[in-house]
């Protein structure tokens, strides 16, 4: 089972995102409200997916992006930025600290959904 860790300083952006992915058996859930607990869950125990807004209080999700990036390749997980920031200088800012994918909110339930089954692929 492949393991999300969704991370977002509204409990609600984070329900709808667990909502729509959410499919019995297939993916655990894990949730962090800012950068440093995201960064401390994704340390701890083995993430597959990282689905991560950019405006949160304290550390920003750009910077936890490079630092997930930073982490030993065999506990290193795919970064997806979820969040409202859509200037092609986010995008661009984005891509350059390591994110694989970047879907800004409003998002399409579908493209989230078929983005993350081909990131995980098996391991889910």
């Amino acid at each position: 089972m492949a393991t999300i860790l969704l991370v977002d300083d509204e409990p609600a952006m984070r329900r709808l995102v667990e909502i729509t992915l959410n499919s019995p058996g297939r993916f655990r859930f894990l949730h962090a409200a800012n950068g440093e607990e995201a960064l401390r869950l994704a340390r701890s125990e083995p993430v597959d997916l990282v689905l991560l807004d950019v405006a949160m209080p304290g550390i920003d999700g750009f910077a936890v992006c490079q630092a997930l990036n930073r982490l030993p390749a065999d506990h290193r997980p795919r970064v997806f930025m979820l969040t409202a920031r859509n200037t092609e200088a986010d995008r661009a800012h984005g891509r350059a600290c390591g994110a694989a994918k970047y879907f800004t909110k409003p998002f399409s339930p579908l493209a989230l959904l078929e983005s993350v089954e081909r990131s995980l692929g098996s391991t889910a």
